[in-house]
Parts: C-alpha cells; structure tokens; sequence
C-alpha cells in the first residue's frame, strides 16, 4: 500500500475557498497531486448527490471547502454546506465507509497557507484509511 496515492475532489467555493487555492498555486506552495479541485459558486451549492457522485466516480475523499462562518457572498451557503455534510458523514457511517474521507472547511481567500495545510492533511488522512471500497480499480478520476 506503500504506493497509494488517495484521489480528493475538492468543491472550492468561487469567492474564499477557490481564491485560497489559487493564492496558494501562486505562493508556489505545495500540496498533494491527487488533489481535484471543482471551483463552484457556492459551497452551499454542492448537494449531497454531487458529493456522492465524486465517489462513485473513485474518489477516496472529498472536501467542501467554503467561505468563513458569518462570511458567505451567499449569506448562508456555507452553513447549508455544513449542514448536508454532517449528515452524509452519518450516511457514510451507516454504510460502512469511513466518515473521515468527507470533511467541510471554511476558509477566507487570503488563506493560501491554510489551504495547502488543510489538503495535505487530507491527503494525509485518507491515506492511512486506504483505497476507498467504492473505487473499481480500474477507476482514474
């Protein structure tokens, strides 16, 4: 298992999530190759169906990654974000597969740092829990 490296979609709101990202690819800072980030208006636009999706299709964790707390463009997408992550880690745990491949961040788009960090240790995570069950292995994101 030595050579596994975990695939992360990662939805990034447009205006914090995605900035700090891009802020981030700018400060040459670096994080994981297995990382996919999906830019979206929103974080509160990311359905809980989307998210599932990034796993059928053979992701092995997936991060939603919005504005700050009190801090959406969209006043409250990010909370609604929130909200349909929590239950699908419960889902997830009903099921059988590892809560912790799914995580929900918040983040202002001067946080390049911050995001870099917070995709290592997702990388990092996912990668001592292994391939996820889900992926066929004939599967490439």
């Amino acid at each position: 298992m030595a050579c596994f490296e975990p695939v992360i979609v990662a939805f990034c709101c447009r205006y914090c999530a995605y900035a700090a990202a891009d802020l981030a690819g700018s400060l040459r800072l670096e994080y994981p190759p297995g990382l996919r980030i999906v830019e979206v208006p929103c974080s509160g636009r990311v359905e809980e169906e989307l998210i599932l999706e990034a796993f059928a299709a053979g992701a092995d964790g997936v991060m939603v990654a919005g504005c700050l707390e009190g801090d959406c463009h969209f006043q409250r997408g990010n909370l609604r974000a929130r909200k349909r992550v929590e239950h699908l880690r419960q889902l997830l745990q009903d099921i059988g597969l590892e809560p912790e491949r799914l995580a929900m961040y918040n983040l202002s788009s001067a946080m390049g740092q911050r995001f870099a960090t917070l995709a290592r240790e997702m990388v990092q995570r996912v990668t001592c829990l292994g391939p996820s069950p889900l992926k066929r292995r004939d599967e490439t994101l």
